[in-house]
């Protein structure tokens, strides 16, 4: 699988994540929703890590890394 076929994995996963929300059948595993979100922005958070260092342009996803990585940390703390 390529870094574009995985994006449209992560794109879906998000889709069925905000229908399944939109009528919660209780909030038993919410915790597990969080710390599973929290992983995934991490793991997109290192991915665009990897892809700004394959370039040879500017670093513009700094900011987006760190604010990625702030709110898996904030979904983790509550």
């Amino acid at each position: 699988m390529n870094e574009s076929e995985a994006s449209l994995v992560v794109r879906a996963g998000a889709e069925l994540l905000r229908a399944a929300s939109s009528d919660p059948r209780s909030d038993e595993g919410y915790r597990a929703v969080k710390t599973n979100i929290a992983m995934a922005l991490d793991n997109i958070a290192t991915a665009l890590h990897n892809f700004e260092a394959a370039v040879a342009t500017v670093n513009r996803s700094t900011g987006w890394v760190q604010d990625l990585n702030r709110v898996a940390d904030d979904l983790r703390d509550r």
